[in-house]
């Protein structure tokens, strides 16, 4: 198991029950106890939990997202069939709103590489840097608190310029998705896609397939609150058919712009 994934796993196992000892963590992991110990030593560092005698608590103030550079390489190929199946909903005229995030960002380039003429109202820097000089796309930035190492805006400035606003499509990235329904990472953030939902005609969310089955700190909405969920095809069968019984409009890209829905 690569180090990465299993300090993945040890943050969803902890972030689920609030504690886990370290025998528990060394147990499931199938790892020695001081090389857990080395992983929560470095989880604590990035403030993605507490470190106790014997164990480790979550943080329930929000595990902080790594930087937005780190995150893009994660997965890509995947987000971005993601984004180019996701752009594929998108029409001519339609305003779109894009919150930020790695697989949404994959969507922001699949736009622009089609010349779809769009107006765009997004949060993110890094997605309005990429529309402000294109001069087939009206831009609207959101303001508001920009949180560390994301370029995303959050919180009630950003939410109150969300109240005038109507958009035919919000295009939202999660933390994690279960039966239970869309998780992400941050309380603002949170917030904030609520506001985006409420604003928008069709709410499509975009998501590798390892957000399936896992969990994230809050609970955004549930299943039959989003129209459409496209994902990559290493989606299971299992996961698949909740998916589908939940009412939601299923698209899975693949390879080679292929995609089904």
């Amino acid at each position: 198991m690569l180090v990465e994934e299993r300090r993945q796993k040890l943050r969803d196992l902890i972030s689920t029950h609030g504690f886990a000892s370290l025998q528990d963590l060394a147990r499931k992991i199938d790892v020695s106890e001081s090389t857990i110990r080395r992983d929560l030593e470095h989880l604590h560092q990035m403030g993605y939990l507490r470190r106790t005698h014997g164990g480790a608590v979550w943080n329930q103030d929000g595990a902080p997202l790594p930087p937005l550079e780190e995150r893009t390489g994660r997965q890509l190929e995947e987000k971005r069939w993601i984004g180019e199946l996701a752009s594929s909903l998108i029409q001519n005229g339609d305003t779109v709103l894009l919150d930020g995030g790695t697989t949404t960002l994959e969507v922001a380039r699949e736009i622009l590489g089609t010349g779809k003429r769009v107006q765009v109202v997004t949060n993110s820097l890094p997605i309005a840097q990429m529309f402000a000089a294109n001069p087939g796309s009206d831009l609207v930035v959101l303001g508001g608190y920009v949180y560390p190492r994301t370029g995303v805006a959050l919180g009630s400035s950003t939410m109150r310029m969300l109240e005038d606003l109507h958009a035919h499509v919000a295009i939202l990235s999660v933390g994690g998705i279960t039966q239970e329904g869309l998780f992400n990472s941050n309380l603002l953030l949170v917030e904030t896609e609520r506001a985006m939902m409420r604003r928008a005609e069709r709410v499509i969310v975009v998501a590798d397939h390892t957000k399936l089955g896992r969990r994230a700190l809050t609970w955004l909405c549930a299943l039959d609150d989003i129209d459409d969920l496209v994902v990559d095809d290493h989606v299971t069968a299992e996961t698949r058919d909740w998916l589908e019984k939940a009412g939601i409009r299923l698209h899975v890209a693949k390879r080679a712009c292929g995609y089904t829905t």
